[in-house]
């Protein structure tokens, strides 16, 4: 559920650092790990939109706190129903990895990766807009 709260510019800045730190992992990472990679891709994402959350004064919490947060993006004009949904099914593919154990097939990530490389170009291009 998203909860209104005080905007924190301290605590997205931390998170987006933490982003930035996945992402510099990704570009070193062997293509071999695509369970680790997705989950990156993953977490990358969420870390990002949930900094742009908190600089709009909200936040995510609860049970379905991660979808929500993907799902929040629909309220901007850079990101289409398509971009939500690979993000959406990327959320799962990353928790049936994640606590299932299950494989993410390499022709998936390979055919997702530019689509996640620009959805994150674009959170980053308003997190800066937002930061300024």
């Amino acid at each position: 559920m998203l909860h209104k709260d005080f905007p924190d510019k301290e605590r997205a800045k931390s998170i987006i650092t933490m982003a930035f730190d996945r992402e510099k992992f990704l570009i070193s990472a062997k293509i071999d790990y695509q369970n680790i990679i997705i989950e990156n891709y993953y977490e990358i994402i969420k870390e990002l939109a949930s900094a742009l959350l908190l600089l709009n004064g909200l936040k995510a919490i609860g049970e379905n706190a991660h979808k929500e947060i993907i799902d929040s993006l629909r309220k901007y004009a850079d990101f289409n129903d398509y971009q939500i949904s690979i993000l959406q099914d990327l959320r799962i593919k990353r928790n049936k990895s994640l606590y299932e154990g299950e494989q993410v097939d390499l022709e998936y990530l390979k055919g997702k990766k530019e689509i996640l490389n620009l959805v994150i170009d674009k959170l980053k291009n308003l997190l800066a807009d937002k930061l300024k």
